[in-house]
């Protein structure tokens, strides 16, 4: 057991039963356990396997490649329409859990298979459509076009979704204008 993970239950104030029960079920699948980005993470030959993450409405396994599991028993779940790779088994108290116990495991069992086989996700890399008012902004400022084909492809991605994502264009250009001063210093958004 890994003390951070111990110490992240301790502190949680939702979801600590549930963190418990699954974390059972996982260690027994044999998977290492780590704390990576805030959450309790499982690792098999040191390649992410789940995560475990809580919401204000449910609980969840992520499994980091579950976007080519068979998933044989219809309970991955999609978490956004641009997610490619993850998927996320959803439960919503400790009875939940255990009531899906073997299933959990064959999905583990499976996830760990696809790594041992080294299969990758095939991720498709759609252009991401520039919004005209950010396009007007590079064709102005020749410094903020270097900034950002300089970005790495999915920091670039996460601006142009923030920018497209208003419906006015008054909003747009102020996520822009906002935005501008990170670009031109090599920074993401949550950077």
């Amino acid at each position: 057991m890994n003390p951070k993970v111990d110490e992240h239950i301790n502190e949680s104030k939702q979801w600590k039963d549930e963190m418990n029960a699954l974390i059972t079920i996982i260690l027994d699948c044999q998977l290492a356990e780590d704390f990576k980005w805030g959450k309790p993470c499982y690792s098999f030959q040191g390649k992410n396997i789940v995560i475990i993450q809580g919401f204000k409405e449910y609980f969840a396994l992520l499994f980091f490649k579950g976007g080519i599991m068979k998933d044989t028993e219809h309970l991955l779940v999609k978490m956004g329409e641009n997610t490619q790779a993850g998927r996320q088994m959803r439960f919503e108290n400790v009875q939940d859990i255990l009531d899906k116990k073997s299933i959990i495991k064959d999905y583990i069992f499976e996830a760990i298979e696809i790594e041992e086989r080294g299969e990758k996700v095939e991720i498709k890399r759609e252009a991401t459509p520039i919004p005209e008012e950010f396009q007007i902004k590079l064709n102005e400022n020749p410094e903020l076009k270097s900034s950002f084909e300089s970005l790495t492809l999915g920091r670039q991605r996460a601006y142009l979704f923030h920018f497209s994502a208003p419906k006015q264009s008054k909003t747009r250009e102020s996520r822009i204008e906002k935005s501008i001063p990170n670009i031109l210093d090599g920074k993401g958004m949550n950077d």
